[in-house]
């Protein structure tokens, strides 16, 4: 047996291998990049090592092309988008501030949580309206 044919018939179920253990859909078209070079040495052979590397890189560059120019395009919108982002979920939300801002700083309470707010400096107890998400920290203003 040859050991080019060997090595990327290897290289090609490591491949699909990874992409079960880490799926994400980008070392599957490595793994079928990796799968045209096997066939391609299968078929000639004496195709030199540094041919075989280069075909492999550009048939990984143009499938991982296609996969996001075709495939990403028809991607299924989601019904609930805002899902997994609770703190956008919040922006609008008028709500009761739990402790005074003071020097830009404070907390509110939404549900069972607290969350730090950013400000103007307000007393403890008023409306505020979450404007806005700076990492995890609300941005408000007094709710009118």
């Amino acid at each position: 047996m040859r050991w080019d044919v060997f090595a990327w018939g290897a290289a090609s179920l490591l491949l699909f291998a990874a992409e079960a253990l880490a799926p994400g859909a980008f070392m599957l078209w490595l793994g079928f990049a990796a799968v045209v070079v096997f066939v391609g040495v299968l078929v000639v052979p004496g195709i030199p090592l540094l041919a075989q590397v280069a075909a492999f890189v550009a048939l990984s560059f143009i499938s991982i092309q296609v996969y996001r120019t075709w495939f990403r395009r028809n991607e299924r919108v989601s019904d609930q988008p805002m899902l997994n982002r609770r703190a956008q979920q919040l922006v609008g939300r008028v709500v009761n501030l739990e402790s005074a801002i003071v020097g830009g700083r404070g907390r509110v309470q939404i549900a069972d949580a607290l969350w730090d707010v950013h400000g103007p400096d307000l007393p403890a107890g008023t409306a505020v309206r979450i404007v806005g998400i700076d990492n995890m920290t609300l941005r408000v203003e007094a709710a009118t």
